[in-house]
């Protein structure tokens, strides 16, 4: 059973850790779809360090080609992609799935994706084409909350019951649909519901008209590794369409990959 993820995992010493470092990832970070252009007090504010240290973060992000400015806000440039890619390029996992995904595409005739727990967000990471006119789903390097899409249920029915309460008791349920968790008592019973399931399925919890089937990919050691799924059209099938259609086959793929993740 996989545990939370610890933010205190890594064993380097202090004296090893680069603070700087960490300060300029949080100034870029600061910014998000509610957040495009900031001034240098909000990144200040939002990245919990002072006004000219977040003015020199941004300036020096500006040199470098990652973020452009006005003179007054801030916002970031397309350079700063390269960062995500770098992580897509060079991880090993989103390339190891992305054969099976694309047989799954092509055996059932929609999109499937690949995608990560990155702590109270999953994040896509992989995906494949379908033959339908309009491809449904999220795009690779996609961000969302945990708990409203069906990867995140999947991911997070992996977690031991005191480790999922302490990620339940920070997390921040926002509901989108009348179908969303809205708080964390309501998200435990579901995500119970999952782990006994071994899958997940949900209906509209971002978007009404859409539903999602996924389920957890593990190691040979237990540990969840990523969840593999699909979402598509509430039509044409029924949700028990859905499951007789699609369980079996991601059963099979979670199953090989078990042994190659």
């Amino acid at each position: 059973m996989s545990t939370a993820p610890d933010a205190s995992k890594e064993n380097a010493e202090s004296s090893d850790i680069i603070d700087s470092l960490g300060r300029g990832l949080r100034v870029i970070e600061a910014f998000d779809d509610a957040h495009p252009r900031l001034s240098s007090s909000e990144v200040a504010a939002r990245s919990g360090i002072t006004r000219t240290a977040a003015r020199r973060y941004l300036l020096s992000l500006v040199h470098f080609g990652y973020a452009d400015t006005d003179g007054k806000r801030f916002w970031l440039m397309p350079r700063i992609l390269r960062l995500g890619q770098s992580y897509l390029d060079s991880a090993r996992l989103p390339r190891l799935v992305q054969p099976f995904l694309q047989r799954l595409s092509a055996d059932c005739g929609e999109t499937f994706n690949f995608s990560v727990l990155d702590g109270h967000e999953v994040v896509y990471v992989a995906r494949s084409a379908s033959n339908r006119m309009e491809s449904i789903g999220f795009a690779v390097s996609a961000r969302v909350p945990a708990h409203l899409v069906t990867p995140g249920i999947a991911m997070l029915s992996t977690f031991t019951v005191p480790a999922l309460e302490a990620w339940a008791a920070v997390h921040e349920f926002n509901a989108f649909t009348q179908n969303s968790a809205a708080s964390a008592p309501q998200f435990l019973q579901t995500v119970a519901a999952a782990r006994h399931q071994g899958y997940w399925t949900s209906e509209g919890l971002l978007t009404l008209g859409l539903r999602g089937i996924a389920m957890p990919v593990k190691d040979r050691k237990g540990e969840c590794r990523g969840a593999i799924g699909s979402t598509m059209p509430a039509q044409p099938y029924t949700h028990d369409e859905m499951v007789q259609r699609f369980l079996p086959r991601l059963t099979e793929v979670a199953n090989v990959l078990r042994d190659l993740v």
